[in-house]
């Protein structure tokens, strides 16, 4: 299936992360310069399938041609005597602004961040700065001083440390909730991430690219992020990319001064338009799709709705629903048919190896005429309490899905009606499904940014969501001829 992959389940990313932590430490470390070696390259092999999986797997065709095109030729100023050869770089069918690179010349960028982007110059920037790391070999030198590699939600942190502190049983649960989340970076330092930044426009200005790039493709992601933040009702935290970044508001002063007096004019902006037009944004109806406040599968034929005042986040193995009443998560695992023992292993799962969670109570109901079974357990957290609650449903012998929520204990649970709205849809429902694409238009005279941002489709935001797409500022005004970025319904 496209969506909720059975190999993935609450513990796949789990396994991926010990293998990042356990196989990249040891040894000494290659100069920056250094072209990849056998075993780093055996590492990445290693990883890279696993990394797809999680990430909503890799794209094929012209626009995921191009971008493995741009990122191998930014490898080649890496200095690295192997840079375009030994360079894999994967266009990721991910709805969330995000970028990567593991040991081995293993780089990533997803769709959704490419077309936050407005030239092949900030294309180049990204992928320049994950070869940074890879050169730099920051993954090893992080493990070299134990530090940790993680995965980190998107939004599924948010809340975690608030309702379940730092205790053992705590951080179990709230790293089972963050599995699911789609977005893994690799926990590098400041002066690492800086490092990056800085090799990035190395780079840059190697190949002729006007290396302000780096600043202005980081000053759209926190612009992106606060529009995000503020359409959702939430406080702006770091952009995805950045999530372990230095601040980003510096960042980008710090990338715009690194640049200065720099060579480098090429942005390439109307070629990367014209091969980015057409690509999907946002939620790929493969994966489902959000729409306001419901979530809707076409291919596995559910939808349910989240609470008001809560909103979601999309990923290929999972949607988390998060807000201020707690947090949560519908996936599935593996069914056998029998959905009280079902919900049993989610809550051993939770758990972890070290922590007996299971059940106080399971209860049968039937929502919407599906069979389904939940339960709770209470969880000690510190000085206080957090309820964890596991809601499954049966939709067919071999297939069911299932939330996990956590609330602060004895509330009332915020999550009731969204666990009730779980259903069905039928074929006429799927097939209204369209997928968000990016329509390149070039402006007319008379266009204005208003006018065109009423195409967006959208309900809400038009207009903020088009100066963000474009790179808009408050002060800005559109010429005729120039290209810009729409987001379209379009199969």
């Amino acid at each position: 299936m496209a969506k909720f992959r059975r190999t993935i389940g609450m513990v796949g990313s789990a396994t991926l992360v010990l293998a990042l932590t356990g196989c990249i430490g040891g040894g000494e470390i290659p100069s920056a310069s250094t072209p990849i070696t056998t075993s780093e390259a055996q590492q990445g092999a290693e990883f890279h399938p696993q990394l797809l999986n999680q990430f909503g797997g890799a794209m094929t065709g012209s626009q995921a041609q191009y971008v493995e095109l741009v990122g191998k030729n930014i490898a080649v100023h890496s200095g690295l005597g192997n840079a375009r050869e030994s360079f894999t770089v994967s266009l990721l069918n991910s709805p969330v602004n995000n970028a990567f690179a593991v040991p081995g010349g293993y780089i990533y960028t997803t769709r959704q961040l490419v077309t936050l982007m407005n030239n092949e110059a900030e294309l180049a920037a990204v992928m320049g700065h994950e070869v940074g790391h890879v050169a730099a070999r920051h993954s090893q030198r992080r493990q070299q001083t134990a530090q940790r590699n993680s995965i980190l939600g998107v939004l599924g942190a948010i809340g975690s440390s608030v309702l379940l502190g730092d205790s053992s049983i705590g951080n179990t649960v709230s790293r089972g909730f963050m599995q699911g989340s789609e977005l893994l970076t690799l926990s590098f330092s400041r002066s690492q991430e800086t490092q990056a930044d800085d090799l990035g426009i190395q780079y840059l200005t190697s190949a002729g690219y006007d290396p302000r790039a780096m600043s202005t493709v980081l000053a759209s992601l926190a612009a992106q992020n606060s529009l995000d933040a503020s359409l959702q009702g939430r406080n702006a935290s770091v952009p995805a990319w950045a999530s372990t970044h230095p601040e980003p508001a510096s960042r980008v002063q710090r990338a715009l001064a690194g640049s200065g007096g720099l060579p480098g004019t090429v942005t390439n902006r109307d070629t990367f338009l014209a091969r980015i037009d057409g690509l999907i944004y946002g939620d790929d109806p493969k994966q489902g799709v959000i729409e306001g406040n419901q979530f809707i599968h076409p291919e596995l034929r559910l939808s349910f709705t989240a609470p008001q005042g809560f909103y979601m986040v999309n990923s290929s193995s999972a949607v988390s629903i998060n807000g201020q009443g707690g947090q949560g998560q519908l996936t599935l695992a593996s069914y056998s048919g029998d959905l009280a023992s079902y919900v049993r292993q989610q809550f051993t799962a939770l758990g972890g190896e070290n922590n007996q969670l299971a059940p106080q109570t399971l209860e049968r109901t039937t929502v919407n005429g599906l069979s389904a079974v939940y339960g709770q357990a209470r969880v000690n957290n510190g000085d206080s309490q957090v309820d964890v609650t596991v809601f499954a449903y049966e939709f067919a012998n071999d297939r069911a899905y299932h939330f996990a929520t956590i609330t602060p204990a004895g509330s009332t649970n915020p999550f009731g009606s969204m666990f009730q709205s779980m259903r069905r849809i039928t074929a006429s429902e799927a097939g209204q499904v369209i997928p968000r694409r990016l329509d390149v238009v070039t402006v007319q005279r008379g266009d204005t940014i208003s006018g065109l941002a009423r195409r967006m489709a959208y309900e809400n935001g038009q207009e903020e969501r088009f100066r963000v797409l474009n790179g808009f500022s408050q002060g800005d005004v559109l010429r005729a001829g120039q290209k810009v970025k729409l987001v379209v319904r379009s199969r």
